[in-house]
């Protein structure tokens, strides 16, 4: 099971463009977000949903269904802390291009200069593959994540060394460049590129240079070997197969996802995140020509211009007169999407069950749309 990699694939392979709501009396029109959020309740089987929708004047609207622990009945926290999964990447991906904007990465130079000798396997050699492939994946490497998941579920501690030690086991999926494909592997490397460039752990630059430089207060990066949600929080579920009982996942090491998929976060924050990261004009994360390089995007799937992916994030063309920009993350335990236009609207949806079935990645995405594009 690869816990990130199956919200982007299996998104991908839905691939159902939503239609657009009928016109209908501001006293009779039922609120699409929350419908939303009550289909991943009966349809999916989670336990609790939670949405925030941020309009272009700053206006927040939250939202919770369900219940926020299944054996006491609790209710959902509103915005409470959830864990991101992929989501981490943009993150990790915004540093990397700060460092680019400071002269302290090049985006086309080899991953060999930063990490010299260290990514080498079978058909793999740091010399022919960029940091820029490693950011819009297109390195050709395979993704471990199949490989570790025993070790998140078991909530063991690994650490990034040894997870690019199972990564760099695997074959490589195709010559760097030739074409997309997504994998967490990538963003491993990544963030020891930034350790590496930085001489600090990337939680410290992620929260110097992201969450504190744009008030993020909820959002954070869990230390080594730890295994709880600090703040109010509902709990998060896995189920192994269709019928079967849910598990309680909530505390897990997530370690092994590390720069890839370890983050903490609230929808609020999520969508104050992409707010800032989508301002053209005074962007307080980038500077225009990586703001610009970040947007230069690359087709997910042949044939199909709806899914590209820049660096570190994500376009979706919902319709001819809406687009949004942003990540889906999936944990064990949760599953959330995040995103924003260029119009300044923000949304960001979880559901408390990992998503494992192409519906409910489905399902998380057509909440979105109607949060944004509606």
């Amino acid at each position: 099971m690869r816990t990130h990699q199956t919200l982007t694939t299996l998104a991908l392979a839905a691939a159902v463009t939503a239609g657009v709501m009928a016109p209908a009396s501001a006293a009779t029109k039922p609120d699409p977000v929350r419908q939303g959020l009550q289909t991943l309740l009966r349809s999916d089987g989670a336990p609790a949903a939670l949405a925030s929708v941020r309009s272009r004047d700053g206006r927040v609207r939250t939202y919770v269904a369900g219940e926020g622990d299944r054996d006491t009945h609790t209710k959902v926290p509103r915005d409470g802390q959830v864990r991101i999964g992929s989501i981490t990447k943009t993150f990790t991906a915004v540093v990397v291009l700060q460092l680019v904007g400071e002269g302290k990465i090049r985006l086309d130079e080899p991953v060999e200069t930063y990490l010299p000798k260290l990514v080498r396997g079978k058909g793999i050699d740091g010399r022919r593959i960029t940091v820029r492939q490693l950011l819009q994946h297109t390195s050709g490497l395979a993704d471990y994540e199949d490989a570790v998941t025993g070790d998140i579920l078991k909530s063991r501690y690994l650490s990034p060394r040894d997870a690019l030690r199972v990564a760099l086991a695997q074959k490589t999926l195709f010559a760097p460049g030739a074409k997309w494909g997504y994998s967490s592997t990538n963003y491993l490397l990544a963030g020891l590129i930034v350790e590496k460039i930085t001489g600090r752990p990337i939680a410290q630059e992620i929260d110097k240079r992201i969450a504190k430089r744009i008030g993020l207060r909820h959002t954070y990066f869990p230390a080594p070997g730890e295994t709880t949600i600090r703040r109010p929080h509902p709990q998060g579920y896995r189920q192994e197969s269709p019928g079967a009982p849910l598990r309680n996942l909530t505390k897990i090491d997530p370690s092994a996802s590390w720069a890839a998929g370890a983050m903490v976060s609230t929808n609020s924050d999520l969508n104050r995140f992409f707010s800032a990261l989508l301002r053209a004009d005074g962007n307080p994360l980038l500077k225009k020509a990586q703001y610009k390089q970040m947007r230069t995007t690359v087709p997910m799937m042949k044939g199909n211009s709806r899914y590209t992916m820049g660096l570190g994030i994500m376009r979706v063309q919902q319709s001819d007169k809406c687009a949004f920009w942003g990540h889906s993350g999936g944990i064990p335990g949760f599953g959330t999407w995040a995103a924003a236009t260029d119009g300044g609207r923000a949304a960001s949806v979880t559901m408390t069950l990992e998503p494992r079935t192409g519906p409910a990645v489905q399902h998380l995405e057509k909440t979105i749309d109607a949060a944004l594009c509606r």
